[in-house]
């Protein structure tokens, strides 16, 4: 007598090479694929690659909770108060800074090391922590939030500087 389970035919299941050819097929496209990858980043085939910008203008500074709840904004080249963040103004800027800082908190880091806002020679402005190794990189959130952090640098058009 015949085992049951060797009576009953599997609903949907191809009988004969197509299965197997199939597989074959698709180790092949899947192998093809990671070698032409592989080719072109390795020969640079394809790939687009910008020159590096230069900085043309640099704020190191340290952001510093107030007891009314806004913040000072504190160049770390001579002191001066950079800008005054009041409560309830400047979401972005506000947001974007309480993110680093509680990113500091995380890996156990104090505020002594500052923040940096770096305005490159092709426009694009980038806010860096050091302290953890994180940089924001403003332009991808668009003009309107990244001129909040533009309008601590000087100008476009200005002389380059350092830090201001």
């Amino acid at each position: 007598m015949r085992d049951r389970a060797d009576s009953l035919e599997m609903p949907g299941r191809a009988k004969g090479p197509a299965p197997a050819l199939l597989m074959i097929g698709a180790g092949a496209l899947m192998g093809f694929t990671m070698l032409a990858v592989l080719i072109g980043r390795t020969e640079q085939i394809g790939m687009i690659a910008l020159p590096p910008a230069k900085p043309v203008a640099r704020l190191a500074f340290r952001a510093e909770d107030q007891v009314d709840g806004s913040i000072a904004l504190r160049d770390v080249s001579d002191g001066h108060v950079a800008a005054w963040i009041r409560p309830g103004e400047d979401g972005f800027l506000r947001g974007t800074l309480r993110g680093l800082a509680q990113a500091r908190q995380r890996g156990g880091l104090g505020p002594e090391q500052p923040f940096s806002l770096t305005r490159y020679d092709d426009g694009r402005l980038s806010l860096a922590d050091d302290a953890t190794g994180r940089r924001v990189p403003l332009e991808a959130f668009g003009p309107t939030n990244a001129g909040a952090f533009a309008r601590l640098l000087p100008a476009p058009g200005a002389p380059a500087t350092e830090t201001r």
